[in-house]
């Protein structure tokens, strides 16, 4: 009997048998070696609503692992240093599950090292603006001690072609904001995968804002490992004509009584302009207790946009207090704008004030004044001489 058939049924092309598809999140295959992965077809599942013909270098060309010109201003408690692939915290946080994180993984040289410690509040910034055009690999740990309280906002500007992979690490109790800003020049291809790891009774706060850049792809994967843990995953996104701005979060209950708080909200305007949000949310038997809930909400402002929304919950045991996922995608509400011109304002002023409005309750839990001020007026800029309908 050839091979290929056995008790009349026959080996499909793709595999032997039939492909038999992952069953639940968690399964996902992993690793940091990029030869682990087959070539981007744009089929799989995660690359199925990106553009995957436009950055074919970082997902499987040569980049460049060197380290790369970062400005910081020193902060007492918050270190920032470059130390080797040896580094006994790499790959503690997580690991890849596709092929652009698994290149940044195999060609990064060393990694930028961020440790926060102490328990009294602190706040530091760290901006990339010099990457250049090249293709790049890029590594980042940020530590945030047992106990200890800080904020981290990761800046980006300028040009860049870059593939990255960031682990986020919070020790017992440790209380840690990380964001990041995207605000590169309209060139800019940025995949970037975030892994985090949130120990007992830590709560991580993980901000992601999207506004420049020709393609962003910012992913948090957040596993929750520790009984007590938080996390309170925020994003905002601008999609201007052209742009892709894509996220896909992964929050992964694992220990008991864990919360998790999932809220993206973006607006897009422009032809052209694409946004992707993917929220998956396992709750697995090994955590009771858990308090859950995920959404995201995007408001379309012309014509000729796409916003793809895509929430889901797997619930792997009965006893939690609450999960739930929601989403929207619409234009405005005529009730507000009604509201506001009868007051004496005009139409497209009152079309901007709801945009802020929609906005600004991402904005506003941030937790930075300086920061949440800024990107008032990125809002701001981003609506100032638009044709808003």
């Amino acid at each position: 009997m050839p091979t290929s058939e056995q008790h009349g049924i026959k080996e499909h092309s793709d595999g032997r048998f039939g492909f038999v598809p992952v069953q639940t999140r968690s399964a996902r295959f992993k690793s940091t070696d990029v030869n682990d992965f087959e070539a981007v077809t744009g089929r799989e599942a995660v690359w199925k609503l990106s553009p995957v013909g436009k950055f074919t270098d970082l997902t499987g060309g040569e980049l460049d692992g060197s380290a790369y010109p970062i400005q910081s201003t020193d902060v007492d408690g918050i270190t920032v240093e470059w130390v080797g692939r040896d580094d006994k915290r790499i790959g503690t946080a997580g690991a890849p599950e596709e092929r652009a994180a698994a290149n940044a993984w195999t060609n990064f040289e060393q990694a930028m090292a961020i440790t926060v410690s102490g328990e009294e509040a602190k706040e530091i910034m760290i901006v990339r603006a010099e990457l250049g055009t090249g293709a790049r690999a890029a590594h980042t740990i940020i530590e945030a001690k047992p106990f200890s309280r800080g904020v981290v906002i990761l800046q980006n500007n300028g040009s860049a072609r870059l593939s990255e992979n960031v682990e986020i690490i919070l020790g017992e109790s440790a209380n840690l904001t990380v964001v990041t800003l995207q605000e590169w020049d309209d060139t800019a291809v940025q995949l970037a995968n975030h892994f985090a790891s949130v120990g007992r009774d830590a709560r991580l706060k993980h901000v992601v804002v999207s506004l420049g850049g020709s393609i962003v792809r910012v992913n948090p994967s957040i596993h929750l490992a520790g009984s007590g843990s938080d996390i309170e995953a925020l994003g905002l996104y601008f999609a201007d004509a052209g742009q892709h701005l894509e996220q896909q979060v992964y929050v992964n209950h694992d220990a008991p009584h864990s919360r998790s708080r999932v809220t993206y909200k973006g607006a897009l305007q422009g032809e052209g302009a694409r946004t992707v949000w993917i929220g998956d949310v396992l709750i697995g038997n090994s955590a009771p207790g858990t308090d859950s809930y995920e959404q995201n909400r995007n408001l379309v402002l012309t014509e000729g946009t796409r916003a793809d929304s895509i929430p889901n919950l797997e619930i792997e045991t009965g006893d939690i207090l609450g999960a739930g996922h929601a989403s929207a995608t619409g234009r405005f509400d005529d009730e507000q704008l009604f509201y506001l011109q009868s007051r004496g304002i005009t139409e497209d002023e009152a079309r901007r004030l709801v945009v802020r409005g929609f906005l600004t309750e991402i904005v506003q839990q941030i937790g930075s004044p300086e920061l949440e001020a800024r990107l008032q007026d990125a809002i701001e800029a981003e609506l100032v001489g638009t044709d808003v309908k």
